[in-house]
């Protein structure tokens, strides 16, 4: 489970809640007709925009804002170099005896393929190739959330339309403006929180994980090829270090 996500929304909404209730009742900023535009509006504009299957798939990757088991890409290079000098000491065959050790079905994937076998640039390639697919899936679920956020609002400026409208209607009853004006503001509060607060920082949030899932694949794909091409592990190391900061590089040879 992601802390930082749970931290941030609720220290967010904690925040919000403790000024309105400093100044007033909680109840004020609960106004049914201003959820039903903000959020139905929302939801219709994205199902125009999107079929049923992307969007219904972009809430089942939601749960990675909160949920994720991240690799450690120092850790990753490590198992790397160690299955190179492995594969170099005792053949490309013996790397099958590794495979219950991964619970990763692409990392399995490069092993396999690489004790049946497989020339280095076909593994590359092929391993390439799902990377590429993987990243654009997830563009694709961050790119909704992007999109919610720019509707949200819009659906918030909306509702102010609508309770403008509706106050000028009833100028003559002073007591139909309050509930009008109360529409037009909520709708652009409620627009502008569920912009900012949550659909924005989600699209944000997957993109990171997106850029550190591909990542790690990057380093098993380049890895697999150099262990299947008899790279010696040492210039393997130093080829894999350059996708990572310097200051997260560790000599796996400076240990021994």
């Amino acid at each position: 489970m992601d802390i930082s996500t749970i931290v941030g929304v609720v220290a967010a909404f904690g925040l919000m809640l403790a000024a309105i209730m400093s100044g007033g009742s909680l109840l004020l900023f609960v106004d049914p007709p201003s959820i039903m535009i903000v959020g139905g509006g929302t939801i219709g504009s994205i199902l125009v925009h999107y079929p049923f299957k992307e969007f219904f798939r972009a809430l089942t990757v939601a749960k990675k804002t909160l949920f994720v088991k991240e690799q450690s890409p120092v850790a990753l290079i490590s198992q790397l170099i160690e299955f190179a000098t492995k594969a170099r000491k005792e053949g490309i065959l013996s790397l099958q005896s590794v495979m219950s050790q991964i619970d990763d079905p692409f990392f399995l994937k490069g092993l396999q393929m690489a004790v049946d076998g497989q020339e280095p640039d076909t593994l590359k390639d092929m391993l390439q190739r799902e990377i590429d697919y993987i990243q654009e899936r997830h563009e694709s679920g961050a790119e909704i959330f992007t999109s919610m956020a720019a509707y949200a609002p819009a659906m918030g400026m909306i509702g102010t339309l609508i309770g403008l409208v509706q106050m000028l209607q009833t100028m003559d009853d002073p007591s139909s403006i309050g509930p009008a004006m109360a529409v037009a503001l909520l709708t652009t509060f409620y627009g502008a929180v569920a912009a900012n607060v949550l659909f924005t920082p989600m699209s944000g949030k997957l993109k990171l994980r997106s850029a550190s899932e591909v990542l790690c694949k990057t380093l098993i794909a380049e890895g697999m090829g150099s262990i299947l091409a008899g790279e010696n592990p040492r210039v393997m190391e130093q080829r894999l270090h350059a996708f990572v900061a310097p200051q997260l590089r560790e000599s796996n040879f400076s240990k021994k």
